[in-house]
C-alpha cells in the first residue's frame, strides 16, 4: 500500500510557475504529485526522489478537444496528470528535458497563456465582483447587518488583491518582453 501525504497550499491564478516549482521540489523530496482539490489540497504519493519538471498550461480551448490536446503533449514526452480549475498539469523527468521542450519555450507563448487566463478567469471574476458590489450594498441597506457588511468587506478586499496581483504580474511581464 502506498504512503500518501496531503498539503494545503494556495496559489493565485498567476502563480502557475511557482506552483510548478513547488511540485518539482516535492518530487525531488520523494513525493510524487497525484491530484489537487479545492481549496488547494495537494495529494502526493511516496516515490523515489527524482528531478522531474512539472508544467501547467491554461488552455480551455485545448480541453474542449482533450484527446488531441493531451496526445500533442504526450508525443513530446510529457505525462498528462489532470485538469484542475482550467489548468492542465504535466510532468517529465528532467533528464529528458531540453530548453526547446518546455511547454512555454518563449515569452510570446507565455504572454498568450496570460491572455487566456485573463479571458477565462479574470473577466468572470470582474463580473462576479460587480454583481457582488451591487447585491452586497442592497442587502446591507435592507438589513443593516454588521456581520453581512464584514463578510462583504472581506470578499471585496480579496477580489481587489486578486485583481491587483494579476494586473501587476501581467504589466511586469509585458514590460520585460518588450
Amino acid at each position: 500500500m502506498s504512503e500518501t501525504k496531503k498539503e494545503l497550499r494556495w496559489f493565485s491564478i498567476m502563480d502557475y510557475e511557482k506552483e510548478a516549482r513547488y511540485l518539482s521540489r516535492m518530487h525531488q523530496k520523494g513525493w510524487k504529485f497525484k491530484r489537487v482539490t479545492m481549496p488547494g489540497i495537494y495529494t502526493f504519493e511516496k516515490c523515489e526522489p527524482e528531478k522531474v519538471i512539472y508544467q501547467l498550461d491554461y488552455n480551455q480551448e485545448g480541453m474542449k478537444n482533450q484527446m488531441e490536446y493531451v496526445k500533442m503533449f504526450e508525443d513530446c514526452g510529457w505525462e498528462y496528470l489532470l485538469e484542475f480549475a482550467g489548468y492542465s498539469y504535466f510532468r517529465k523527468p528532467e533528464a529528458q528535458m531540453s530548453r526547446e521542450e518546455e511547454i512555454f519555450c518563449d515569452d510570446e507563448s507565455r504572454l498568450d497563456m496570460m491572455n487566456r487566463i485573463f479571458r477565462g478567469r479574470v473577466i468572470p471574476l470582474i463580473v462576479i465582483f460587480c454583481c457582488s458590489v451591487v447585491n452586497g450594498y442592497n442587502a446591507m441597506a435592507g438589513h443593516g447587518g454588521y456581520v453581512l457588511a464584514s463578510v462583504f468587506s472581506i470578499l471585496m478586499i480579496l477580489y481587489i488583491v486578486i485583481f491587483l496581483q494579476f494586473t501587476l504580474k501581467y504589466i511586469s511581464f509585458r514590460r520585460k518582453i518588450k
